[in-house]
């Protein structure tokens, strides 16, 4: 599969090195250009581009982005992706520690993923936005293992979470469906199931007991 990754911090690109030993055609972008993303090129066998390039024949394109720098992202940052892509959102509100107050989500009442979405303009699937970098790496397990972590995963597009559910299940992981994009605030920060390492049973429990009011160490 042709994947485009925008963003090579720690999610990022540990997305990078698994995909790519998967077999996956990556290419990775971050917002300092190609040329600081050789060494990981030379890791991986990923492709360094630029922001506007990532997306280019893409079946799948990972936004990995602080949630600030999402409308910076380049106008036509999908044209020439391939037809019916998906998008993933990693990403998460901190307003206090990096991001500052979004009206959009705090007065509007958007979830961080529908306002990644009317940003990117096009639908989006929340995964990976409560999952620690490492065990990217770390805790792919075989399906059916008895320590296999479940993963949320949130969106409206039912064929683009398809195809993102399936990913994460190759990369060694168990996806619950975590509902629609409105239904995203239960995998948000500060949620039980964010950063939670569980298996399916457990995750769904944490997803029912979430709150919908933010939580005040969230809240800009």
């Amino acid at each position: 599969m042709k994947i485009g990754i925008i963003g090579a911090g720690n999610i990022g690109g540990n997305l990078t090195r698994r995909l790519t030993a998967l077999g996956h055609d990556v290419s990775v972008a971050n917002s300092r250009g190609p040329e600081t993303l050789t060494a990981l090129a030379a890791e991986t066998g990923a492709t360094a581009v630029t922001v506007a390039e990532a997306a280019r024949g893409a079946e799948v394109v990972v936004v990995t982005v602080p949630l600030k720098n999402v409308p910076a992202l380049p106008a036509g940052l999908f044209a020439g992706a391939a037809p019916g892509f998906a998008v993933i959102d990693t990403g998460n509100y901190y307003p206090r520690q990096r991001d500052g107050r979004i009206s959009g989500i705090e007065d509007e009442g958007l979830t961080e993923s529908r306002w990644t979405e009317r940003n990117l303009g096009h639908p989006v699937v929340k995964a990976f936005n409560g999952t620690y970098a490492q065990d990217i790496l770390d805790r792919p397990r075989e399906a059916g293992a008895p320590d296999r972590t479940a993963l949320p995963v949130a969106g409206d597009d039912e064929a683009a979470k398809k195809t993102v559910r399936a990913l994460i299940e190759e990369l060694g992981f168990d996806t619950v469906d975590a509902g629609g994009l409105d239904e995203s605030w239960r995998q948000q920060p500060g949620t039980p199931v964010y950063g939670l390492q569980a298996g399916t049973d457990a995750v769904v429990k944490a997803l029912a007991e979430a709150s919908p009011e933010r939580p005040a160490d969230f809240r800009g």
